[in-house]
């Protein structure tokens, strides 16, 4: 992966929406704010979608088919003790994305690679929000 796609993924900000409203942005290698620590506990989550697998830009439907279906999984995972969407931005685009509390790393990384992402962001409890490259095999572990 060159270092051009990883600087666009710690320049994105990573939006998850409030229960109440409203968003609280996430970026890489900053603490988790403040209105979504009561949220994550001291447990781990994740922020991931299955937008664009590759980065790779793919119609707008093979997009929703393919986050519809990260959803589904997500669902049916015993660890996801909560589920809310969230949506990436950078520069002059944007992805529909999920911000999930529970899973362990295995189980992200897992679902990374079932969606062909290069990358994901992710943090234990109320920690510092990570990059985490998952391309290749094994995942490779963080951004430096």
């Amino acid at each position: 992966m060159d270092s051009a796609l990883i600087a666009a993924y710690r320049d994105t900000d990573y939006r998850v929406r409030l229960p109440l409203g409203g968003f609280a942005s996430l970026r890489v290698d900053a603490p988790v704010p403040d209105p979504l620590r009561m949220l994550v506990g001291a447990h781990s989550w994740a922020f991931m979608t299955a937008w664009n697998p590759c980065s790779q830009v793919r119609p707008r439907h093979q997009n929703h088919v393919a986050q519809q279906a990260l959803l589904a999984v997500l669902r049916k995972l015993p660890s996801a003790l909560a589920i809310r969407p969230a949506i990436g931005v950078g520069g002059n685009w944007h992805e529909p994305s999920l911000f999930i509390v529970g899973p362990v790393l295995a189980e992200t990384d897992a679902l990374a690679q079932q969606f062909l992402q290069n990358a994901y962001v992710h943090g234990l409890a109320d920690g510092y929000a990570r990059l985490r490259l998952t391309s290749g095999e094994p995942p490779r572990g963080q951004a430096g």
